[in-house]
């Protein structure tokens, strides 16, 4: 139990570190609201009209984000794979081979979907 004492340690600072912040924003921040404050702000202009649900956002955002995440996966696994390839043999080489084939399966699709093209 006492190698987990540190992390239990830092898991306690984190989380009081988060509410003292949240509660001296509410304390020392600014109590004067009005319309122009409470308004969005987009570059100097006037903002543009949003329906009630917050209007549509093309599909194409949220491919590329999935993309981002997919890339960021495959890196978390690759990069200790890298540093012990020597222990693994060919085991590991095996399984990363499948790994990145089942990645290119995902990336072949969204490819052939069109999610790489910008218009």
């Amino acid at each position: 139990m006492e190698l987990y004492t540190p992390v239990l340690a830092l898991a306690v600072l984190a989380a009081g570190f988060a509410i003292v912040s949240l509660i001296m924003s509410a304390v020392v921040g600014p109590q004067r609201y009005n319309r122009a404050k409470l308004d969005a702000y987009e570059c100097g202009i006037e903002p543009t009209p949003q329906a009630v649900g917050g209007g549509r956002i093309p599909v194409k955002y949220y491919i590329t984000a999935m993309m981002f995440i997919v890339f960021d996966i495959e890196i978390v696994f690759l990069y200790p794979w890298a540093v012990h390839f020597g222990e693994l043999k060919a085991f590991g080489l095996i399984e990363m081979v499948l790994f990145i084939a089942t990645v290119f399966v995902a990336y072949a699709y969204v490819w052939r979907r069109g999610g790489l093209d910008w218009d």
